[in-house]
């Protein structure tokens, strides 16, 4: 694979075989195509997975291990009914996570503790809470999953680019198998960065297990859906124009994050019905890709066949990325 500025990369035989989720009112991946937002409870993590190994963690990092524990039973890399550990080596199984501000409310909290007193008023039980990885490397020591850990940051494009780095860590062979993470909160600290209220901010987690092929085929597991092209561009046109080339039939849904999508019959542009799962779950920065890859493989629960478009940021941000999702039975050209 590679990943030159501007390029069109694959991941060949990269699948999806597992969704889970920590989302209000959010059972099951066709949940996320949902088009308004319903009253529900907050995620209670402790209600999910139990209260044990959730002490001294942050809400970004309880929240990413309820969907890590949820897509790796969802998966058949955890027994469904909790007795045993990984049915699979644990250095097959890397981490991908992808959160901007998940634990901003830490690093503030810890930067006024000291600017007002000593490092000496700082918990050293708090303290690991405010590395910019500790969302990737929590969910890796709970599940004992040993494969290569990384930790996206990276604006708005940052949730599909983490699906591509875990489908590029599956293809070099540095691992069989990736679990990808998006997760955000709403806090005050994050409301005040933002300028947004906490009912409009996403408060959840959404995971995959990106796998190769031949890797879920051997253990029998069931493709959700496939990886088809990646990119990042400058605008929301390029990046649809590389990853839909002019003459390909257009996908059965495009889900975007643009305030105003074109409207359909915009030249450059596929005629697809667009979605936006923000607006039923809040704006969810970095875990958006995810979320978005996520509503993808409900849509295909009902549309076994088709291809699904996704692209994250606009044309005001630095960077758009692009991905093509196949549904696992669709062909690809």
């Amino acid at each position: 694979m590679t990943s030159a500025p501007g390029a069109v990369v694959t991941a060949p035989d990269a699948v999806v075989t597992g969704v889970g989720l920590a989302l209000p009112g959010a059972r099951h991946a066709a949940d996320l195509l949902r088009t308004t937002r319903e009253p529900a409870e907050p995620v209670d993590p402790g209600t999910l997975i139990g209260r044990r190994g959730l002490r001294y963690k942050d809400r970004a990092t309880q929240l990413a291990l309820c969907a890590a524990q949820d897509v790796l039973r969802s998966s058949g890399l955890l027994p469904a009914d909790g007795e045993g550990g990984l049915t699979v080596p644990g250095d097959s199984v890397g981490v991908a996570v992808s959160s901007n501000l998940g634990n901003l409310d830490t690093v503030c909290e810890v930067a006024s503790a000291i600017a007002a007193e000593t490092t000496s008023r700082i918990s050293p039980m708090a303290l690991p809470n405010a590395s910019s990885n500790v969302i990737a490397s929590s969910v890796a020591m709970q599940h004992g999953l040993r494969g290569p850990n990384l930790m996206f940051c990276n604006g708005p494009t940052s949730g599909l680019d983490a699906v591509y780095w875990a489908a590029a860590l599956v293809a070099a062979g540095r691992c069989d198998r990736a679990v990808v993470i998006g997760v955000e909160t709403a806090n005050p600290v994050v409301e005040g960065l933002l300028g947004e209220p906490a009912e409009r901010l996403l408060d959840g987690a959404v995971a995959l297990v990106v796998e190769s092929g031949p890797a879920a085929r051997a253990r029998g597991a069931r493709p959700m859906a496939a990886l088809g092209p990646y990119t990042r561009q400058g605008s929301v046109r390029d990046a649809v124009g590389r990853v839909l080339p002019e003459g390909r039939p257009a996908p059965g849904v495009w889900f975007t994050s643009q305030e105003k999508p074109p409207a359909l019959g915009t030249p450059g542009f596929p005629d697809a019905p667009r979605h936006d799962p923000t607006g039923a779950f809040g704006r969810a920065d970095g875990a958006l890709g995810v979320l978005q890859c996520a509503a993808a493989v409900g849509r295909f629960d009902s549309y076994p066949t088709g291809t699904a478009l996704i692209t994250t940021g606009d044309d005001t941000d630095d960077a758009v990325a692009g991905l093509l999702l196949h549904s696992a039975r669709e062909e690809r050209r």
